[in-house]
Parts: structure tokens; C-alpha cells; sequence
């Protein structure tokens, strides 16, 4: 949309770029247009939908003679594909180049003919023991949609021959892929890609391993960590992570290095990068801010909306992720400790299974990416996609070991949850994603004797409440208990539970707040919003019983003021038409008043003690 071209059978006659082009009509014996748009030409074998010359297949297109005159008719060169070239067109039609390797050996020529499989543009020699033909289909579970994606028909076989027969690294990166894309799903009877990846896999056992990790087969992409039960749990709580993080001294290290090693959808290797900048992130934020989410012990959490229009333009071509984070060893080498991923999307037989807190239950992958626009293409990669699947929210988590005193941390884990959008109008539609760095402990220890202290601390309130209420009984002459008694036990343990809950509360985070601080080595961490639950209960109930309490002492407050007030007035007796019938000495109003002035006073109690208070001060300024 930011220069004007010539319709087809149109050739340009001047162009200053932009909209300054004018054009000029074909003449009928010369209807084609060269491919500089230029100059027109006769073209003998029909026109493309551009309005250019075309040629079949494995013959070129000629417009030029050697020196660069221009021929009146296009000519159409058949590439020798014989011994002594082995040359076929390129893929734009323009040149002969030498054909695909695989042509050479299969074949001994540029072709592949029958009994042999072409896919892919590649050529395999018909055979037992090569991988089942694959189902070139991606589903869509959230939209209940299967599609058949015209880049699986195009490279799923092509891919799996080549990584089964040659053990061609990128073809297997590119297999690896797209499992990826279709979620890593596992089915016991699929030939989807992940069924041709768990095929090769299974076979390829005498290749041997990479680094010793039993998941991770020469020549082939560490997909998965195995579907046995409890894995996961003995994967991410096994071992702990080899680095202690500290946030004081000179030897202080309270950075998360996590660096990824990226592919595109093909299947090569890209490059290898750090995650600071804000390459996980699809929300635009400062680089300060990006930067500060891989400060350890520094919750980040990011959320945003964006449009449909800008992910088609921003990430037209997928790319897939392996994340590492990296350490120093005690030589002093730079070691990489691989981060593994749960995907909430993940089916096995057809079932989500990477759901709840139960880890024992989860099946971790390796690889991600954040927005595949690729695979929900149907019949014609030119064509905008009619899916795309978006990483609509991505958390990193890190776990402190539990009784820690030397900051050391479990292996992090990198939770990503996707969005089908069905593309309808890309303008107008939008998906909301989130990016989120979260430091937590396991904080049921800590809860234990929350509940224990809660425990105590109500039993002593009841005691005392029963107390409080017996000294009311004394005072109003009744030894009776009846249901005012019942009610006025309720309302003072009410009172004393408010505190006890106010107690804990304080207690609890001046814990919390003084040992964050002052530790050196991470052995304490913040409780995550939902590990605060119950202490926002906690509070909540306080305040609930002690606003109950508050009204009621108003209420018996007022109640006071007003026996007093009424006792007062009784030394007056006014009868008929405002003639003093009977009278004591009258009480001037001014009486009531002072009394009930006295007794508020004698209702406060003073609580603070000079000495403490001075001592209290100096240790929260200086200590704490």
C-alpha cells in the first residue's frame, strides 16, 4: 500500500516511486510484460496472473539475449537434466541450477518417476521401513476445527523420510516443529506429525543421546520428558538448581540469565539470545521495565490487548523457542540448565492432561512459540491464514527450596497457555495475553503455625470472654443464664476474636517484612496472591468484628448518657400549664452535662507508658 504498479498487460513508461507511475497498454501481438514491467513481449506459452510470461515446469524463462536485448518473443528453455548437468529450474523459473541431491541418488536423473516418492520436492526410494504416510492435519480444540494446513501437505512426509533416512538435522528440527504446532498432542493410533516424531523416535534408540539425557536423540529436537507418571515432579523437585542467590555482599547474584536458542518453522537455526528485551513479551513496555522481570525475587506481570491486524503483520512466519538458563560452574565454565515447559494445550489420547496442581499428572515439553500463523493455512501459503494460535499468557516460574539458608531455588518452569482466534476480521478483533515472572515458597509450614497460633490465641479470647461476661453477670445482681447472657458472651468474644485476628495479621507481616529484608541469602520469599488468601480473610474478619463492636460500644455509650440524662430530669415534676405543682430543689441542666462528661472520661483508659513507647521507637527506626 505504499507505491502504485501497473495492472497486468500494462508496462510502465515512467516511475519516480510512490504514486508518480504512468503506464501504458500492451499492444494485442504483444501481450506479456516482461518482469521488470517495463517492456512488452510476446509470450508463446501463456500468461500468468500478473500479466508475465510463464513457462513449464523445469524450463526457464528467457527474455534477454546474452548481450541484453530484449527479444521480441520470450523463449522457454528446457533444463538438461542428464548426466552431465543434472540441472533443472530454480524455484523462481529464472536459472538452471543443479537438482536436489536426493533426485541424484534415487533417480540418477532431475526426475522422480514411479516407484519412487516425491514429497516435498524431495525424491525417496520406495522401500520398507519408512515412516507412515502422515496426516497433514492441525487441530484447533478450542474452536473444535481441523484443518488441513497446506505447510503440512507441503513438508510433513518430506520431513519425516528425510529425518528417518538421512538423518537430516534440520528436517528433523522442521518435524519437530510442527508437533509443536499441533500442541505436542499425543495419540496412541495418530500418524500426526507428533506420531511421526514418536515413531522416529522410538526407532532411532541406537543412535544414542545427547549430554545423557534419555530424551534427547542425536539429530533429532528435545520435544519431551517422558510420559511417565510422576516425571514431572521428580524433573522440577529432583534436583536442585546448581547457583545460591543473594542479595548482599560481593559475591551477590540476583540475575536470571535465561537465553533461548531459536528456529524458524523450516527447520534452521537461527540464533541464540537473551530473553531480556522483551522477546517472550508481546505487549510493548520500557526496556527498564522488560529488564528488571529477570532480576530475581522481582515479581513482573504485564497484560495487555492487541490486535489481530498487528500479529498477522508482526509475526507472519512462526518462531520456535528453547530456553536454557545459564550459570556459572565451580571452574568457573559457563553451563546451561534446560527449562522445561508446561503447555496447557497439550492433549494425550485426545485428553488435556497439563491441568491442576497435581504435577504427578503433568507431561513437560521443551519447545514453544509465541504465535503460529502458519499451520492454520489452507491450500495456498500466499493466502492469510484462517486460524492462528497465540501464547495468550506465559509464566515463568521459581520456586524456593523449602528450609533453605543459602538461596538456592528449583529448576524454573515456564507455563504457556494458548488462544485459537478464528480469523474474521482482523481489524476489529483482538486477543488479551500476558507475560508474568513469579517468585513463590511453599508457604503450608508457615500456615501450620499460623493455624496453631490462631488456635491458641482463640482458646485464651473464649476464656476471656467467659471472664468478662461472669463480671457483668456480678455487676447486674443476676446469676441467671439466659439468653441475654448468651448474647452478651457473643458480643464480647466477638470483640476479643477481632483482636486475636489483628494479632496474627501484624505478626504476619512484620515477619514477612522484616526477614525479606534482611536476609542475604534468599531463604524467604513473598506469598503469591493466591497463597495470601487467608490472610486477606484474616483481616477481613477483624475489621468485620471490630466495626460490630464499635457500633455496639457507641450504642451502650449512648444508652448511658441517656439513663443519666432521664435520671436527672426526675427531680422536676411539671403538672398542668406549666405551674410547678411539686418540686424538689430544681438541677440546673449544666449538671447533667459534668456527669455525663465524667463518665466518658472515666471510660479511657490511658495505654501508653513513656518508656516504652521511647524504646519501641528507636527499635523500629533502628532495627527494623
Amino acid at each position: 500500500g505504499s507505491s502504485c504498479v501497473c495492472e497486468p498487460g500494462y508496462r510502465m513508461v515512467s516511475s519516480n516511486g510512490g504514486f508518480s507511475v504512468t503506464c501504458e497498454k500492451c499492444p494485442e501481438n504483444m501481450s506479456g510484460v516482461t518482469q521488470d514491467g517495463w517492456n512488452c513481449i510476446t509470450c508463446p506459452k501463456g500468461l500468468t496472473s500478473k500479466g508475465n510470461c510463464k513457462c513449464p515446469n523445469n524450463e526457464i524463462l528467457v527474455e534477454r539475449s546474452v548481450d541484453g536485448v530484449l527479444l521480441s518473443e520470450a523463449l522457454c528453455v528446457r533444463c538438461n537434466g542428464s548426466e552431465q548437468s543434472f540441472s533443472a529450474s530454480d524455484a523462481s523459473g529464472s536459472r538452471c541450477v543443479r537438482c536436489e541431491k536426493t533426485f541424484i541418488q534415487v533417480s540418477k536423473s532431475c526426475d522422480c518417476n514411479s516407484p519412487n516418492i516425491l514429497t516435498g520436492g524431495l525424491c525417496f526410494l520406495a522401500h520398507e521401513g519408512l515412516p507412515p504416510k502422515g496426516v497433514a492435519a492441525v487441530r484447533f480444540a478450542q474452536l473444535g476445527i481441523t484443518l488441513a494446513s497446506a505447510w503440512f501437505l507441503k513438508n510433513l512426509q518430506s520431513s519425516a523420510f528425510a529425518c528417518w533416512l538421512h538423518s537430516n538435522i534440520t528436517a528433523c528440527q522442521a518435524l519437530g516443529n510442527m508437533c509443536v504446532m499441533n500442541m505436542n498432542s499425543l495419540s496412541s493410533s495418530s500418524t500426526d506429525a507428533c506420531g511421526l516424531f514418536q515413531y522416529i523416535f522410538v526407532s532411532t534408540a541406537r543412535v544414542g543421546i545427547i549430554h545423557s539425557i534419555p530424551y534427547w536423540r542425536h539429530n533429532l529436537p528435545w520435544l519431551y520428558y517422558g510420559d511417565q507418571p510422576g516425571l514431572a515432579s521428580q524433573v522440577l523437585e529432583k534436583n536442585h538448581f546448581p547457583t545460591a542467590f543473594t542479595f548482599k555482599g560481593t559475591d551477590k547474584d540476583v540475575k536470571l540469565k535465561f537465553i533461548a536458542a531459536s528456529f524458524d518453522a523450516a527447520g534452521n537455526f537461527l540464533k541464540w539470545q537473551s530473553l531480556e528485551g522483551g522477546i517472550l513479551q508481546l505487549c510493548p513496555d520500557t526496556k527498564t521495565k522488560l529488564n528488571a522481570a529477570y532480576v530475581f525475587g522481582t515479581t513482573y506481570q504485564q497484560s495487555c490487548k492487541i490486535s489481530v491486524s498487528k500479529i498477522l503483520l508482526d509475526f507472519a512466519n512462526p518462531v520456535f523457542y528453547d530456553v536454557f538458563l545459564e550459570y556459572n560452574g565451580g571452574n568457573g565454565q559457563q553451563h546451561l540448565w534446560a527449562v522445561p515447559v508446561l503447555n496447557l494445550n497439550l492433549q494425550y489420547n485426545e485428553k488435556f492432561v497439563n491441568q491442576g496442581s497435581n504435577m504427578n499428572n503433568w507431561l513437560l515439553t521443551r519447545r514453544f512459540f509465541l504465535v503460529d500463523a502458519l499451520s492454520g493455512k489452507e491450500n495456498d501459503l500466499e493466502k492469510p491464514p484462517r486460524v492462528i494460535r497465540i501464547a495468550s499468557k506465559i509464566t515463568i516460574s521459581i520456586r524456593l527450596v523449602s528450609h533453605t539458608q543459602r538461596g538456592t531455588i528449583y529448576p524454573p518452569l515456564i507455563t504457556v497457555a494458548y488462544t485459537d482466534v478464528l480469523i474474521q476480521n482482523p481489524e476489529t478483533q483482538s486477543v488479551m495475553v500476558s507475560f508474568a515472572v513469579s517468585y513463590e515458597m511453599n508457604q503450608s509450614e508457615a500456615q501450620i503455625q499460623t493455624d496453631i497460633a490462631l488456635g491458641v490465641l482463640g482458646g485464651l479470647a473464649v476464656l476471656w470472654s467467659l471472664l468478662k461476661t461472669a463480671g457483668w453477670k456480678r455487676r447486674t445482681g443476676s446469676s441467671i443464664i439466659d439468653l441475654q447472657t448468651v448474647f452478651k458472651f457473643l458480643l464480647f468474644y466477638a470483640g476479643d476474636l477481632a483482636n486475636v485476628f489483628f494479632i496474627i495479621t501484624v505478626g504476619t507481616g512484620i515477619y514477612w517484612l522484616v526477614f525479606f529484608k534482611a536476609q542475604q541469602f534468599v531463604s524467604v520469599l513473598l506469598p503469591l496472591p493466591s497463597q495470601e488468601e487467608d490472610f486477606v480473610t484474616y483481616i477481613a474478619c477483624a475489621f468485620s468484628l471490630k466495626v460490630n463492636n464499635f457500633f455496639l460500644t457507641i450504642k451502650y455509650m449512648s444508652a448511658c448518657f441517656y439513663i443519666l440524662n432521664f435520671r436527672a430530669l426526675l427531680y422536676v415534676l411539671f403538672l398542668g400549664e406549666g405551674v410547678i405543682k411539686s418540686a424538689a430543689a430544681p438541677v440546673s441542666i449544666w449538671r447533667t452535662y459534668f456527669i455525663a462528661n465524667e463518665w466518658n472520661e472515666i471510660q479511657t483508659v490511658r495505654k501508653i507508658n513513656p518508656l516504652f513507647q521511647v524504646l519501641a521507637v528507636l527499635f523500629f527506626l533502628e532495627v527494623i
